[in-house]
């Protein structure tokens, strides 16, 4: 009797409807067949049949936001590091089961196809990542959110190494579009540069209008979120820039061909590229062109939102918008939301101040006064005239506010908006003025802002400050990055951790268990070696799965200390060249990008390929010692590597990272810290253990006493014969003058005096991790102890204690 083929499901989620799916995409979506696709179109197919699944989804989420009548979430970051979206979104929809069997079908492989899909390039680092965990946590929590940002054409770039150094290629991860994005050219904002502020009586009041302005338009193009096995589906809405003029014809026909479309592409230049340098005045305006123009289509978007429902009265606005500030980038949303209030919708001054800094909170992420962002009084002035009105406005009435509190004049110096001295404005200042919640993004980074970097405001506000730790989604990081172990987590524990990671916490019940530690060392070893096949197959660097794995990756920056590790690499080779037998076999991985106008990020990762080359030079050093810079670091990179990673350097200057997540990401897949006490380091040792992390160095409060002391790196050196061997050879190699010169007499970040203690505890946990059973205790026990460090938790907290918005439960009809 012939097998019958059950009838596919519209929209379902059975192998059966999902092939259904991808055959009908393939031929009407992609244009292609079995005989003439590539791996490329059969991606595109199968994306095109997820999307399908998550529309559904996405209209019944935006109904239920409607018809409840719900506050929004609108959370504005200038990076959304979303990485490869296919698996994600299938994980998330609850089928990788039946997707991974419905194309084996067919003879494919999931992960390969997976692989053709470009990361997208909309963020550098670890704010883009957190953001994206942000949206997708979100989700799976059903919070009415809606993620708003840039559609960047070109990412910040594609890094690769030439002789040892940084080359920058252009990020063309558009070139092949992107499913999932859904174009909406009917969703088209004017935003207005330059131009002047004008004075007019407005039946006997006076008022001012922004006139003669240069115009762009904004279009919107917008990605579905889905949350884990929910239905919940929110929104990431990217801006494009657009010209308000295609090209002057008359020019175009008498020849001036160029000059017939230099409008056009001046205009829409404003999101090409992710970060232009900021090095000449021509990049530095264009930054600010980028943040106002994505605030501005966002502010108009939101307000539209706001009035689509009739009767509302703008005191309703912070009842059902709240507006995040995520880093100060997005802090001219301040300003521009007081002028639609004041100059379009003719609210009266204080009452559109009030509900202005209702609806807005801030989260910082830097403690670092170079890292605060300023703009010149001029720029502003000439590109936002009539902000720059409002924003001198802001400042006056907040002086008046801080010297009616009591403030001195040397304290309103230090907090106003404007900057006297140096005649520009702090958009830092500017957020915490105009914003109800100000919060950090870890215990020990929202202590220094409150004692510290802004203790004057606290002293205004002191109900303003809060902290919210960061936190990494595990549907990503561990269910997506790490599968193996995912899988043998879900055989003891069942499926109900994967939307609650605190239930992680049962792991420690196994932690006795000989088999299960073996097991667990099984697949930390099988990733290790995935990660050595990974680079052999796609740089043809070689390493030894059987070494320890000892992991730095994250954007290569002074404070991070990369150099510290590098120091570290040559202070082994040089012990294993003496004859010391003693040092444990060792692979150190780098991974990171230096912003293209950062000379001294793109010095040190030369020298970590001087220091690779240096190690290969010798027989005996190359046996046991392995330095491995992987090119491009980018999400999809850290999904191979955090899995692997035994070792996870979290080694920055105390008192500079804000938090970092990469300590996170590292620990829920059973990596082990080797970190100072700085950013979320503190937490992670309060939530382990300090027999479960390695931790060295000077505190916050130490590296605060060594600079009022007056400390002399040099004097740190001539104590240390090991130290000044290793600063002596880095000298030798003839291209590091500027390195040697900022260790010796400045040190800024400390490297000499933490030297000695980084590389004691690096060989204690090298030791430690020679007791392989001993060590899978501390790896089970630290995966156990992640669950605080989810987004979820994070989220939960803002949703809670800042947004005021709880869970909107969707339910799609099958």
């Amino acid at each position: 009797m012939p097998q019958l083929i059950p009838k596919p499901e519209p929209g379902g989620l059975d192998p059966a409807s999902i092939l259904e799916s991808f055959a009908l995409r393939m031929m009407y979506s992609v244009a292609r067949d079995q005989f003439n696709s590539t791996g490329l179109d059969s991606f595109h197919a199968l994306a095109y049949a997820v999307r399908d699944r998550i529309m559904d989804r996405w209209f019944a989420t935006q109904d239920a936001y409607y018809r409840q009548d719900v506050k929004r979430v609108y959370y504005l970051s200038l990076e959304f590091l979303l990485g490869r979206l296919l698996v994600s979104n299938i994980i998330n929809l609850g089928a990788d089961d039946a997707y991974a069997d419905a194309v084996r079908s067919l003879g494919l492989d999931l992960e390969k196809l997976a692989a053709c899909e470009s990361d997208a390039g909309l963020g550098n680092g670890g704010l883009g990542r957190l953001a994206a965990c942000f949206l997708e946590s979100a989700s799976t929590l059903a919070l009415p959110f809606y993620g708003y940002g840039i559609r960047y054409e070109y990412g910040i770039f594609r890094q690769r190494i030439v002789d040892g150094q940084q080359v920058e290629q252009p990020d063309t991860w558009l070139r092949y579009g992107t499913p999932w994005e859904i174009p909406r050219p009917d969703v088209l904002f004017p935003v207005k540069y330059y131009g002047r502020s004008e004075y007019y009586n407005d039946n006997g009041e006076g008022r001012w209008r922004w006139t003669d302005t240069q115009d762009v338009y904004a279009m919107a193009y917008d990605f579905g979120v889905p949350g884990y096995k929910n239905d919940t589906v929110n929104s990431l809405r990217l801006w494009a820039a657009k010209s308000s003029r295609e090209f002057d014809l008359e020019k175009f026909n008498e020849g001036a061909y160029v000059d017939a479309v230099q409008d056009k592409t001046s205009s829409e230049n404003i999101s090409k590229v992710l970060y232009p340098s900021d090095d000449q005045s021509a990049g530095r305006e264009l930054r600010l062109k980028q943040q106002y123009f994505f605030v501005s289509a966002t502010i108009q978007d939101v307000i539209r939102r706001f009035k689509k429902r009739p009767g509302r009265k703008w005191d309703d606005l912070p009842d059902k918008v709240a507006i995040q500030l995520n880093d100060t980038h997005p802090s001219i949303a301040i300003p521009e939301l007081v002028r639609v209030l004041v100059d379009q919708e003719m609210l009266e001054w204080d009452r559109a101040w009030k509900i202005a800094q209702s609806v807005f909170g801030y989260t910082n992420h830097t403690v670092l006064p170079e890292a605060l962002e300023t703009w010149s009084k001029e720029l502003i002035g000439r590109l936002l005239p009539r902000h720059l009105q409002i924003i001198e406005e802001i400042d006056r009435r907040f002086r008046l506010q801080a010297r009616s509190a009591g403030a001195s004049d040397s304290a309103i110096a230090r907090i106003s908006v404007f900057d006297d001295a140096k005649q520009s404005v702090r958009m830092a200042n500017l957020a915490i003025v105009g914003s109800h919640s100000v919060n950090g993004v870890a215990r020990l980074h929202t202590d220094i802002l409150k004692s510290r970097v802004f203790a004057d405001f606290q002293s205004i506000y002191p109900a303003k400050f809060n902290n919210k730790t960061n936190g990494v989604t595990p549907r990503r990081w561990l269910l997506q990055a790490n599968p193996e172990l995912s899988e043998l987590i879900t055989e003891v524990l069942g499926e109900h951790w994967k939307g609650d990671v605190e239930h992680l916490r049962e792991l420690e019940d196994y932690i006795d268990d000989a088999s299960f530690r073996e097991r667990w060392n099984s697949v930390k070893h099988a990733r290790k070696t995935k990660v050595a096949e990974w680079l052999q197959r796609t740089y043809s660097i070689e390493l030894d799965p059987e070494f320890l794995f000892d992991v730095q990756i994250k954007r290569i920056h002074e404070y991070k200390r990369q150099l510290l590790a590098a120091m570290h690499a040559i202070a082994l080779a040089h012990r294993i060249a003496d004859g010391d037998d003693s040092i444990v076999p060792r692979t150190i991985v780098f991974g990171g990008k230096a912003a293209p106008s950062y000379a001294m990020a793109k010095l040190i990762i030369r020298l970590i390929h001087s220091v690779a080359a240096f190690v290969r030079s010798s027989r005996r050093t190359d046996d046991r010692l392995n330095i491995v810079f992987v090119p491009n670091y980018d999400v999809s990179s850290a999904e191979l590597l955090f899995p692997a990673t035994e070792l996870s350097e979290q080694i920055s200057t105390a008192g500079t990272e804000a938090s970092g997540t990469g300590c996170m990401k590292a620990v829920m897949n059973g990596g082990v810290i080797v970190g100072t006490l700085d950013g979320a380091n503190i937490e992670i040792r309060d939530a382990v253990g300090d027999e479960n992390i390695f931790t060295f160095g000077q505190t916050a409060d130490g590296i605060a006493n060594l600079q009022a002391a007056g400390y002399d790196p040099r004097r740190v050196v001539e104590s240390n014969a090991e130290l000044h061997r290793v600063i002596e050879r880095i000298a030798s190699w003839g291209h590091y003058g500027a390195i040697v010169d900022a260790l010796l007499n400045r040190d800024r970040y400390f490297h000499c005096i933490d030297f000695a203690p980084y590389v004691e505890t690096q060989k204690r946990a090298a030791d430690a991790w020679l007791q392989r059973d001993e060590w899978a205790r501390r790896s089970i026990f630290n995966t156990a102890r992640s669950g605080p460090f989810s987004s979820d938790r994070t989220v939960a907290e803002y949703a809670r204690e800042i947004w005021g918005v709880g869970p909107v439960p969707v339910s799609v009809v099958r």
